[in-house]
């Protein structure tokens, strides 16, 4: 289980004024495995229900929102009584039933001695056409795909994860440490974040397993446009998703419409780009010129770079051969380094912080590839794939903005040069954590 998210799942639980909660996050990244793993140890008995599977439930919810009536009659269907505080309820894919995602404001309200989760891979596009959502009536909780530091766990190498974490100097790490992490990060590229591909990895199955899995999840995301999407956007989603790996191939990763077909325009598929987002299939990342926090009132909503959910995926859908994994060089540097800049968007993003950005000069000439906003200060983030650590763009970016310091993330090991922190590559979690240290 992914300890911080059980910490926060405990969190919740004790919380005095605890709400219904909502896990979001795309299919197939542990949401169900998580509440349920959550309950089994946390709690008496645990009454799971799936809205998906089990299209007969949402009948429960149509006469009236009443959830002491709704508790009663889903003990009957369940056949076990449902006890308040000792027992937790799941609504699973709950955003197949508008009323049952409505009927937690009234859970909140009226029947708070009930621990209620809910969880949906689609719950993003739920809320988004609901003009009955209980606002501010529910507890939140985004889940992503494995990070670096949990894969790390996975593996049985979590001295490696407290390592990074609790530096508290900015001194390079040893030699052989350094290079262990990178030999884990290589397996990451390949293997990813999904808990399935992660699972059969950790079992000692082969990386061809793994790429069966990986296929395998995007095959029910490429059913989940068919079967949820409007019938109009279907195809554009399909084109979308599968030019990912072409657009972070070029030299100049901002996401063009006609690439995807020649005739295509934004404004006919901007409502399958930002399906995908809701989905947590995609990361959006915008361009900003004019670097000032807060640095969502700068950014250029028609500007951006689209990113996988993950890296391992992204390898799959470039359909990237196995045998790249022996060779660290040729992984690293695959699709021009676009593997490494979606492995840090991938990293960013499960932080849950502000949306991704990145800086692009005026006229285009200049580009830095993401800001971290840290203390009320924009630092620039370079993500470079190998060991050359040259930017003429981060030299442009202080040339402007002059921050107090640079980022940059290279496979070189952690060091302050003068006002340029090297984050490595597996370290980039760390990266705001590790510019307040360089700052004092």
């Amino acid at each position: 289980m992914k300890r911080d998210i059980f910490q926060h799942l405990i969190a919740w639980k004790e919380s005095p004024r605890r709400k219904p909660l909502l896990v979001r996050g795309a299919r197939q990244v542990g949401k169900t495995y998580i509440l349920k793993e959550f309950g089994r140890n946390q709690y008496d008995q645990v009454h799971y229900f799936n809205f998906e599977k089990s299209a007969d439930l949402g009948g429960f919810f149509r006469r009236d929102l009443n959830p002491n009536r709704i508790v009663a009659e889903l003990s009957i269907y369940g056949k076990r009584d449902i006890r308040p505080a000792s027992d937790l309820i799941i609504f699973d894919e709950i955003q197949a039933s508008p009323a049952a995602l409505s009927s937690l404001k009234y859970f909140q309200e009226e029947a708070g001695q009930y621990h209620v989760a809910g969880a949906g891979s689609l719950l993003g596009i739920a809320l988004s056409g609901s003009r009955s959502f209980p606002v501010g009536k529910v507890d939140f909780l985004d889940l992503h795909p494995m990070g670096f530091a949990e894969f790390l766990e996975a593996v049985g190498e979590s001295r490696y994860r407290q390592l990074l974490e609790q530096k508290q100097d900015l001194a390079p790490l040893a030699e052989a440490f350094h290079q262990d992490f990178i030999s884990l990060l290589r397996r990451y590229y390949f293997v990813g974040g999904m808990p399935e591909a992660v699972q059969c990895h950790c079992d000692g199955k082969g990386f061809e397993d793994v790429r069966r899995i990986q296929r395998h999840i995007i095959d029910a995301y490429t059913l989940d446009f068919a079967k949820h999407a409007p019938t109009h956007d279907v195809p554009k989603l399909s084109l979308i998703w599968e030019s990912i790996p072409g657009h972070l191939a070029r030299e100049n990763k901002k996401f063009i419409f006609s690439a995807i077909q020649p005739s295509a325009r934004a404004r006919d598929y901007e409502n399958a780009i930002v399906w995908l987002e809701k989905t947590g299939l995609i990361h959006r990342s915008f361009a900003v010129e004019m670097v000032r926090p807060p640095l969502k009132g700068q950014a250029d909503p028609k500007c951006f770079k689209v990113y996988a959910l993950d890296v391992g995926l992204l390898g799959a859908l470039a359909e990237t051969p196995t045998e790249i994994v022996a060779k660290t060089e040729a992984l690293f540097a695959g699709y021009a380094g676009a593997f490494a800049e979606n492995y840090v968007a991938q990293q960013l993003a499960a932080q849950g912080g502000p949306p991704l950005y990145y800086w692009r000069s005026r006229g285009g000439k200049a580009e830095v590839d993401f800001l971290c906003e840290v203390g009320g200060a924009v630092y620039p983030l370079e993500v470079k794939a190998g060991l050359n650590p040259k930017s003429k763009s981060l030299k442009s970016f202080d040339d402007q903005f002059h921050p107090p310091l640079l980022g940059r993330s290279t496979l070189l090991n952690l060091k302050l040069d003068g006002r340029i922190l090297n984050a490595p590559l597996y370290a980039v979690a760390e990266t705001p954590r590790l510019l307040r240290l360089a700052k004092t």
